[in-house]
């Protein structure tokens, strides 16, 4: 093979490594990030119900270079107890019923993330692999769960969590 018929072939294969597409690794989620927004479509109707956690709830999701994750989801208008002395049942179980959380591993092959949950406010997600697709737009990252019963009513439902990097 001559030099030259050698350089073109070199060209034209690097030339095709610069053509393809931009690696998944676009998205970067080692990092904290804060709830933005979480809304429900159920499957069932088409129905889209908005701040399905309430209009002031609050979230934060970790990701750790050391591939372990954290997440905590409060809803709007918990109650406060006085102290924690002075806590009663009735708010305890109000202060359980509306927040989620859970940790564990994670993977990420660019479009999708998967949470091997070893633990959970609940018991219910122990155990298992959560996963969550994930795009992209400008510095927010939309998470859309499998289609899966939602957790509030059964209804099969697709949930969508909007995420921003904290700085």
């Amino acid at each position: 093979m001559t030099s030259l018929r050698w350089k073109a072939m070199v060209l034209a294969f690097a030339a095709t490594l610069l053509a393809a597409p931009a690696p998944a690794a676009e998205i970067n989620l080692i990092g904290t990030f804060e709830l933005l927004s979480a809304s429900v479509h159920y499957l069932d109707t088409g129905e889209i119900v908005p701040d399905i956690f309430g209009k002031t709830a609050k979230g934060t999701i970790i990701y750790g270079a050391d591939g372990r994750m954290l997440a905590m989801i409060t809803y709007s208008n918990r109650p406060k107890p006085e102290s924690i002395e002075k806590t009663t049942d009735e708010q305890r179980i109000a202060l359980y019923k509306t927040m989620q959380a859970y940790g564990g591993t994670y993977t990420f092959d660019g479009k999708t993330v998967f949470h091997n949950v070893d633990i959970c406010w609940d018991e219910v997600r122990c155990g298992t692999v959560v996963a969550r697709d994930i795009e992209r737009d400008g510095d927010k990252l939309i998470y859309r769960t499998h289609p899966a019963p939602f957790s509030a009513n059964g209804r099969m439902a697709v949930t969508t969590l909007v995420w921003r990097k904290m700085k």
